[in-house]
């Protein structure tokens, strides 16, 4: 049964019920996933490959917010130069691909032309049934990229695509996002971290 499931008195009410269930879903997180998404990146940083992100609606905004803190938030005080590309960033190109070709592809298009093998993909989608990231994502795999997937409810095809899924069992559209939102901020914090030299640590504001 998915969240909410009845009204709620006050707004302040619903958010303790919003918090309990992104709370609930945030512990039932494979740790494993993470570490595992996060050495994929770091190579990806280290060996200068490109990393893309697709999602599309509030995952499209997390994709383009990873691209602003995992290219520059990670590089601070880092020897690392992230290499990163939002594929649902240009609206331009995004709504050329959909008017002249299939709005299904208008992330594996771009992929096609940019992305060579050893360069890694993040998918962004809570159902991981949106077309466009699967579409996205098989190619990436038959391709040599490196999948790793963001997903919740119950994972869909791109969880079954992914080498890596990091995947949260909520059922709200809201809280998946979030969570995914954290992830992609624990990610690039967590990469400048250990990258740094230790003595900055306490330092920086992160």
């Amino acid at each position: 049964m998915s969240f909410p499931t009845h009204k709620y008195p006050t707004a302040g009410a619903y958010f303790a019920a919003y918090v309990e269930q992104y709370s609930r879903a945030a512990q039932a997180l494979d740790a494993t996933a993470l570490e595992a998404a996060a050495e994929l990146l770091r190579r990806a940083y280290r060996e200068r490959r490109w990393t893309f992100a697709c999602g599309n609606g509030g995952s499209a905004a997390i994709c383009n917010h990873l691209h602003c803190d995992h290219l520059k938030g990670v590089q601070t005080d880092t020897d690392l130069r992230p290499r990163v590309i939002s594929l649902s960033a240009n609206l331009e190109t995004i709504t050329a691909i959909a008017n002249d070709i299939a709005y299904a592809d208008v992330f594996v298009y771009q992929l096609r032309t940019l992305a060579e093998p050893g360069d890694v993909l993040i998918t962004i989608s809570a159902s991981g049934d949106s077309e466009n990231v699967v579409r996205a994502a098989q190619w990436a795999k038959e391709s040599g990229l490196s999948v790793i997937a963001m997903t919740g409810f119950s994972g869909g095809r791109t969880a079954a695509l992914a080498d890596v899924n990091i995947h949260f069992p909520a059922d709200n559209y809201g809280v998946a996002e979030d969570l995914h939102q954290s992830v992609m901020h624990v990610l690039a914090q967590f990469l400048r971290l250990d990258e740094m030299p230790e003595r900055l640590v306490a330092e920086r504001k992160f």
